[in-house]
């Protein structure tokens, strides 16, 4: 790829964050509904979808970095996506929803980082696209980039993500596993009021239900109530949205990145987008006044993508039908949950600006809880 080609030294200098948390919930025993995940329990298990991070961690305030999905690795701008978005509750800064809602497509990779960033790396993704010799007369870009604001945790007046991070970010993008936690545009984030941050998982129907993936990519920075597979986590330990221990705001924004094989249209992809709100209620997510929870949905499946150009007025394709979402309803919900739930497995507790303190989810002491209410997991 010609823009990967370009950056390849850039990434030499980048910083490698140290590797978080590494068991995750299936580690432990603990199995998020009925359906299988794929290979790598990730978003990647979608054939074609890449994700990259570029992890900042600076000093004593710096906490911040950014994330990139890519649906395929080609260029999407001549190649778009049936895409959808979904709001759960819009106190956020997603760019480029108007036009997805309107198109029904994607044709730049999903960037995700903080609040204040957002602007840049819309900047960045409008050079990316124009990195490509068959964009050289392209002249109108729609960038998509999500957020959530880790204020608390970095000095996010500062600024500090910059288009080169977000470029490395898109440059590093692969498949395979996807590291999660305290890592890109998870570095900051506080979740349940424990450390948050990037996390993964997928599902994969079985073949007699068409044997389609969906894999579901979660930047978590919100509150609420803890639950872990029904378990009350959040009750047990005594933190939780307006108890004595932790009436703070549940504020702060969940993005949630949903990707499929199934050959789908953007009707269907924004219904499959509002199921993943239901996995963020099953962990005890309130999408409060001033969260911004948003769904992003696209299909990988090249058999249904948009040519940027085509000789044709008419534009003949093979969607799923209506009767055959219902499956993939159900993994997009246990794919979000396990998403989220994996995010907090793998975080570390981090100091950041002004000295403020997130500490992780205490997992030996969820692991007890669970096993007092006779879950059988494993140490």
């Amino acid at each position: 790829m010609c823009f990967r080609l370009l950056v390849a030294a850039l990434l030499l200098t980048a910083w490698a964050p140290a590797s978080a948390q590494q068991k995750i919930l299936r580690d432990h025993g603990i199995t998020i509904g009925v359906l299988q995940p794929g290979q790598w329990n990730a978003i990647t298990d979608v054939p074609g979808v890449e994700v990259g991070h570029k992890t900042l961690v600076r000093g004593d305030d710096i906490r911040t970095g950014v994330t990139a999905v890519l649906p395929h690795g080609g260029n999407i701008f001549q190649d778009k996506v049936p895409a959808a978005v979904y709001v759960g509750n819009g106190f956020g800064k997603l760019a480029g929803t108007t036009q997805v809602e309107e198109l029904g497509t994607l044709e730049t990779p999903i960037i995700l980082t903080n609040t204040l960033g957002v602007p840049v790396a819309a900047d960045a993704l409008i050079d990316y696209t124009f990195s490509f010799a068959d964009n050289d007369d392209v002249r109108s870009v729609n960038p998509v980039v999500g957020e959530t604001n880790d204020g608390y945790l970095n000095d996010i007046r500062g600024r500090h993500v910059t288009k080169r991070d977000v470029l490395e970010a898109v440059a590093s993008a692969t498949g395979g596993p996807v590291a999660q936690g305290n890592v890109g545009a998870g570095t900051g984030t506080v979740a349940f009021g424990f450390k948050g941050g990037i996390g993964t998982s997928s599902r994969k129907l079985p073949v007699n239900l068409g044997g389609h993936t969906v894999g579901v990519l979660a930047q978590t920075n919100f509150g609420g109530v803890l639950s872990v597979d029904g378990v009350p986590i959040g009750k047990a330990l005594g933190k939780y949205y307006l108890s004595d221990e932790l009436n703070d705001s549940p504020d702060g924004s969940c993005m949630i990145v949903v990707a499929t094989d199934a050959p789908l249209d953007a009707r269907n992809l924004e219904r499959l987008a509002k199921r993943a709100m239901l996995g963020l209620a099953r962990t005890g997510g309130i999408a409060s006044n001033g969260s911004g929870d948003y769904v992003i949905a696209f299909s990988a499946n090249e058999s249904v993508r948009v040519p940027y150009e085509s000789g044709t007025p008419i534009r003949e394709v093979a969607i799923l039908r209506n009767d055959a979402m219902s499956p993939l309803f159900m993994a997009a919900i246990e794919a979000t949950e396990e998403a989220i739930l994996n995010s907090l497995f793998h975080a570390k507790a981090m100091v950041g600006r002004d000295g403020h303190e997130v500490g992780a989810l205490p997992v030996d002491e969820v692991l007890r809880i669970m096993e007092q209410r006779g879950y059988p997991v494993s140490r």
